[in-house]
């Protein structure tokens, strides 16, 4: 077991009705995404065409703040914010879609190919709980 899913098994209350395996893949999956697009960025800082990454290096930032700050709302249930945790999940599978577009251009770079595949499966975790949550 993943500690996000031994957090959510551990939780002492009722999760209020979201189930947890999908809020588990969510959370683990935001975290992930965050690593790689920060990692992304790293390695698009050391292309020898860095200066036209500008733009994606940016996007792969910007991704991983979106991302790790759902990972974080979504790892809280105490006060629980429906409407806070729907525009979270929201604004990530944004990021996340706009991030694994602009990596896909440049798949020749492994980053940004390894990138752009978690960025999507980020997307399509976040977008099944949006929908569960609905």
């Amino acid at each position: 077991m993943t500690v996000a899913g031994e957090m959510l098994a551990s939780y002492p209350k009722d999760l209020g009705g979201v189930d947890a395996a999908m809020l588990q893949r969510s959370i683990e999956a935001c975290y992930e995404c965050a690593q790689a697009c920060t990692a992304c960025a790293d390695a698009c800082l050391s292309e020898d065409s860095v200066a036209q990454l500008t733009t994606y290096i940016r996007g792969n930032l910007d991704c991983a703040d979106v991302c790790s700050t759902t990972g974080r709302v979504l790892s809280r249930h105490t006060g629980y914010d429906a409407n806070l945790t729907r525009a979270m999940l929201e604004a990530c599978v944004v990021a996340c879609r706009t991030c694994a577009d602009a990596c896909g251009q440049h798949t020749e770079m492994d980053h940004c190919r390894v990138c752009a595949d978690v960025c999507r499966r980020c997307q399509s975790a976040c977008e099944e709980l949006l929908t569960s949550l609905s």
